[in-house]
This record gives C-alpha cells, sequence and structure tokens, in this order.
C-alpha cells in the first residue's frame, strides 16, 4: 500500500499539484479548463480594442453625411433667397419702365401722321394759279397807268382799270370760294403750318417735363428697333427736353411717330412680362415681389 502511494505520488507530482478547497477533498483541475482560462483574458482586450474602432468607425461615418444635408439645405435657402432678390429686382426695373413710359398709350396716330397733310403737288398747282393771278393784276395795273401818261387810249386805260378791280376781287377767300373749290396757295401754307403747330403741341405734351422718347429708350431690351440710329437725334433732344420746338418739318413729326409705334410695342411686352412675373411670385410665395403695377396716367 505503501509503494502503491508513493508511486501514485511520484506520477502526480510532477504532472499537476493538486489544488485544495475549503470542504472539499483535493482533486486535481482539469488541463482544458485551465486552458481555457488562460486564453480567455488575452482575447477580451483584443476584441475591445476591435469594437471600439468599430464603434468609432461608425460614428466617424454618420457625422459627414449630416453634414453633407445641412449644406445642402443652406445652399438651397441661398438659392431660394438670390432667386427671390433677382425677380423683386426685376419687378421693381419693369415696373419703373411701366410708370415712366405709360404716356405713350396717349399718343394720337391721326394728329401725329398728318393724313390731310397737302402734297408737293397741290402746292405746286396752287403757287401756279397765284402767280397766274398776279401777272394778272400786274398787266392791268400797267395798262390803267398808261392810260394816264397817255401812252394809250382812255377806254383801254379804262377797261384796264376795271379789269385790275375784278382781278382783286377774284382773289379774295369769299368770293374765291363761289367759282372754284381749290385752296390757294395761302391757304395751304396755313394749313401746313396749323397741322405742324397742333402735332408739335401734342408732343410737347406727350414729352412733358422728363422727355418721354429718352425714357422709353430703356425698353430696347424688349424691342431692338429702339436702338436704331436715325433715332439717335431725337433722343438728344428729348434728353435735353427741347424736342418739340425743334420740330420744324413734317418728316421729323413722323420719324417721331414712328418711334413712339415701337415703343408702344415694347411697352406691351414689358407689361406682360411684369404680370408674368407677377403671377410667379404669386405661386412661389413671394409677397414681397407680387406687387401691383402703378396705376396708369
Amino acid at each position: 500500500m505503501a509503494e502503491n502511494q508513493t508511486n501514485v505520488t511520484q506520477a502526480d507530482g510532477p504532472t499537476q499539484a493538486p489544488v485544495l478547497r475549503p470542504g472539499r477533498a483535493a482533486d486535481p483541475v482539469p488541463v482544458p479548463a485551465a486552458g481555457a482560462v488562460k486564453e480567455a483574458p488575452a482575447s477580451s482586450p483584443a476584441q475591445a480594442p476591435a469594437e471600439t474602432g468599430k464603434t468609432d468607425t461608425t460614428t466617424g461615418s454618420d457625422k459627414p453625411s449630416v453634414s453633407a444635408e445641412d449644406s445642402g439645405q443652406t445652399e438651397s435657402g441661398n438659392g431660394a433667397k438670390s432667386e427671390r432678390v433677382l425677380a423683386e429686382s426685376r419687378q421693381r426695373k419693369l415696373r419703373l419702365m411701366l410708370r415712366q413710359c405709360d404716356r405713350v398709350l396717349l399718343m394720337d396716330f391721326d394728329l401725329l401722321a398728318m393724313n390731310g397733310w397737302p402734297d408737293n403737288y397741290a402746292m405746286a398747282l396752287a403757287r401756279r394759279n397765284r402767280d397766274l393771278w398776279l401777272f394778272s393784276a400786274l398787266i392791268a395795273a400797267v395798262v390803267f397807268l398808261s392810260g394816264l401818261t397817255g401812252f394809250v387810249p382812255a377806254w383801254i386805260a379804262g377797261g384796264g382799270f376795271g379789269a385790275f378791280v375784278i382781278i382783286l376781287l377774284l382773289g379774295m377767300p369769299a368770293i374765291r370760294r363761289i367759282y372754284t373749290s381749290r385752296p390757294s396757295y395761302l391757304d395751304l401754307v396755313l394749313a401746313r403750318q396749323r397741322m405742324l403747330r397742333e402735332a408739335r403741341q401734342h408732343i410737347a405734351r406727350l414729352e412733358g417735363d422728363d422727355g418721354l422718347i429718352w425714357q422709353c429708350a430703356q425698353m430696347a431690351e424688349f424691342n431692338p428697333a429702339l436702338r436704331n440710329t436715325r433715332f439717335s437725334h431725337l433722343l438728344r433732344l428729348s434728353e435735353s427736353r427741347v424736342l418739340a420746338r425743334n420740330l420744324s418739318r413734317r418728316e421729323h413729326v413722323r420719324l417721331y411717330l414712328i418711334y413712339l409705334l415701337e415703343a408702344e410695342k415694347a411697352y406691351g411686352r414689358v407689361e406682360k412680362a411684369f404680370f408674368e412675373g407677377h403671377q410667379d411670385a404669386i405661386d412661389w410665395g413671394w409677397d414681397e415681389v407680387a406687387v401691383e403695377p402703378p396705376p396708369r396716367t
């Protein structure tokens, strides 16, 4: 028995020392269990940094996405604000054009067109009739004066005096209208002066104190015809507020009428653009942009 116990002791001694626990007999600790206990603490610290790194990586990946969304919202807000400012500026510009050029609609086409203007043929015919009348009156006067000097007989001188009186009477407007409906040269000249005077007065009312066509030149964006060089002289006179007094010929008035017609086209396009912008502002909810146009004067 002693030998067996000694052998058992020698065989177990080098392998593993017995673990003594209170209240129990000494039992050897299993080898696999001891290895598992040793590996567990070693593996735990290795996993912790990996999990920590994974958590940090996930947190870091969420931050750029949030900042990208914020920057996108900020850019969209700035874009909407800039669009509103541009729309408000454009509407203000169009409203100013409508207020400054609304007198274009008061244009009297018939007055500025001068449809009843005596043409050159009528003037030449009336001038010839006038010359014949003056020549006849001069001949009758010469015959009468020749009779006073005794150069011609008295009865010829008397006939010349009678013819002179009749010719003078035929030259009077009230008597001339009895035998002819043609206007005289003086009537045609007075008609031209009257029509030109009325046209200049109308232009003076249209131009006002600010110069109408000079202000309408800013609508050239909507009608490029307003940039034509043939209107440059009229624009300079309108800018200097001396346009009406310098229109001394019918050609000048007709050129002014052509400019007003082109400006009227541009005014209609400006008005259309303004109301389209007004409707767009209402659709977008921009109350400060959606402003009614000024009343026409």
